[in-house]
Parts: structure tokens; sequence; C-alpha cells
């Protein structure tokens, strides 16, 4: 059972919040500081290794219902151990999930579970509700993807382990990755990005990336940090290489033939935003998001905005060369779900109810 059976306006037993990521999913009740619960966004079938992605957008809606409803069950009766009848559910969403998607996992909660309503709440806006300001630019630093309005891909850390990494065993030493282990596994690669891996600052970025796309080879890259160890299975060891743990995060920084990054993707959206509203936009810049939370990666990020905003290119449209970083109340992988715990939405007009389903 939950700590307390806590009870909403009107007599009405506080609604859960669920924040469905791409890596973890956080889920907890209403009107509390923080979710419950982190855990990750999968569900495991009896006699297969390998886990199954809750969040997927091009696998066909049975497969996607019969995968949300077993993990939805997950939340239900393994953490949150209360009856879905009972309460309410918000669903903390990205503004770019698939409306097939949104309906599929609609029709788990109403058709499986019969919770009384749903509301769908966008995760920028709830980020921006735990800090009490009207106007904000949000950057989402997820998992899988980085959102400003448009949308950039995240190379990935497992490609570079293989290829790059060396595994030792009680027998052997220096084996390649493939062959003392074949994959490894996704949550595995997770946690090697969160404890391994970091920002490096601007200038020291900026070397890196030179010494990475000088073809002549006159550039000289940054001496790199340690090598770390990082234990596998109990029996085998990964040797992280330091030139991994530096130079990982760059992909986020560095400029493809279109001139995107996460810093001109943030500028890029207040140069298309109305004139008027740029000043107290880029006085609140609001970044949410796991990725947000390796070491250094704010300190770069205003770094590289203050560098381009001096170019031509921003400094002619863009008059306030001001850019202020919230600190939201929460770890910025959990403000999106703060913000719905603490809002109005919880006891508004807009919630979907089973009987208008």
């Amino acid at each position: 059972m939950p700590l307390f059976d806590g009870l909403g306006s009107g007599g009405e037993k506080t609604a859960i919040v669920i924040d469905l990521g791409a890596a973890y999913t956080k889920c907890g009740f209403a009107g509390e500081t923080g979710p419950r619960f982190i855990i990750p966004s999968e569900i495991r079938k009896p006699g297969q290794q390998q886990a199954i992605k809750v969040v997927q957008y091009n696998i066909n809606t049975e497969e996607l219902y019969v995968i949300l409803k077993e993990f939805i069950h997950l939340l239900y009766f393994r953490h949150l151990l209360v009856n879905p009848r009972d309460r309410r559910v918000v669903i903390i969403e990205s503004i770019l999930s698939p409306s097939h998607f949104r309906e599929t996992l609609t029709k788990v909660f109403f058709k499986q579970f019969e919770v009384p309503s749903v509301l769908f709440a966008p995760s920028h806006l709830m980020a921006v509700m735990t800090l009490g300001i009207n106007s904000a630019l949000v950057m989402d630093c997820g998992h899988t993807e980085t959102l400003v309005l448009p949308k950039i891909d995240i190379r990935e850390l497992d490609g570079l382990l293989v290829e790059q990494c060396t595994v030792d065993t009680d027998t052997t030493t220096g084996q390649s990755v493939p062959a003392a282990i074949g994959t490894i596994p996704e949550d595995t690669v997770e946690d090697i990005k969160v404890r391994t891996c970091f920002v490096s600052d601007l200038q020291r970025g900026l070397k890196i990336q030179e010494a990475k796309f000088n073809l002549d080879g006159t550039a000289e890259r940054p001496a790199p940090p340690p090598d770390v160890d990082y234990p596998l299975d109990g029996e085998k060891i990964l040797h992280v290489k330091g030139s991994i743990r530096d130079s990982l995060m760059e992909i986020l920084f560095e400029q493809d033939n279109e001139e995107k990054s996460v810093a001109t993707l943030i500028l890029d959206a207040l140069v298309k935003c109305p004139i008027d509203t740029r000043k107290v936009l880029s006085e609140n810049l609001v970044v949410i998001g796991g990725t947000a939370m390796l070491p250094g990666f704010l300190h770069r990020l205003l770094a590289e905005i203050r560098l381009l905003v001096e170019k031509p290119k921003y400094s002619s449209v863009l008059a306030s060369k001001s850019l202020r970083i919230h600190a939201p109340p929460a770890k910025p992988n959990c403000t999106a779900w703060l913000g719905d715990s603490l809002n109005d939405f919880c006891v508004s007009s807009r919630w979907k109810a089973l009987s208008v389903y």
C-alpha cells in the first residue's frame, strides 16, 4: 500500500502522475515533491534475455497495446500498489509523441484498467510550472533525443564501447568486447554514460573537435582523462577509455553541415519567436532531461550560446545578449514530473473521462 491515501479537492483520491520516458519512467502521486519510483521503461518476457522497450513508435498498435498493458500493470501492482479504478491519471508526454502511441496508451488505461480519467500534459509546460514563471524556453535533453522545438539524434555510446574498449576476464586480458561478452545491454550502456562520462568546458571541447576533424593531423588533442574500469557480471572488467569519457557528449555541440547543435537549436528557436518575446524567453531558459544531468553540461551549453550569439547570424536579430538558465527545484530528469504533480491540471476540466471515451 502507498505510504498515505491522500485526497484531492472534493474528496477525490490524488491523481497518479506518470512520466513515460524513452529510458526511464517516473511515477508517483500528485502533490508530492518527487516520484515514488524511477524504473526502466521496459518489460521482460519469460525466457527472453533481451528486454522489450515500452516507448516504441515503429511497431503496430496491437503489439504496442500488449507491451503497454504489461508495463502499466507492473506500475500499478508492483510499485504503486493502488486500485486503478480509484485514481485519475496524468501522463507527461513529449510534444512530438505520435498520435497512435497516445491513443493506444489511452485505450490501455480505459479498456484494461478502467481508470476514471486521463490527462496528457506536455513535458515542456510542466517543467515551467515548477518555477512559477509564465515564459521560458525549455530544452529537453533526454535519452534518445534533444528537443527545443526541433529535434536531433544523439550518437549511441555502445558503438564506441564496442570499437575502442577491451575486457578482462579471470583467464584473459585485453579481449575485444564482441569476443568477450558479445553485445553490451542497453541499461549497462546508460549506466556507463551516467557514471563515467562528462562534458568538457568550451575551450577543451573546441580543441577536441578541432583534432577530430583535422584531416592533416596538425591539431593536437588535449590529454584525455584517466581510463575507468567498469565491472561486468561480477567476473569481467570493461576498460572505458578516457578519450570516450570526454568526447562522447561533443556530438551535442558539434555543428553539422547545416550548422546545427543543441546551442543553435535554442538560438534558432528564439529567432523564430515574435520579436517582443525574445528578451523574456532568453532570460528564462529551462533545461530538463536526464542527459542534462551530466557534469559540465549546463556550463558548456551557456558558454556555447554566449559564443554563438556574437556571430552576425544571431547578433543582428537578437537585441538581448543576456541568457540565463533557471535552476528548477528538482533534478532535470524529474522536473516535468514535479510540475504536473504540483500544478492545477490535476483538478482541471481538461481530463478525458472514461464515460466520454
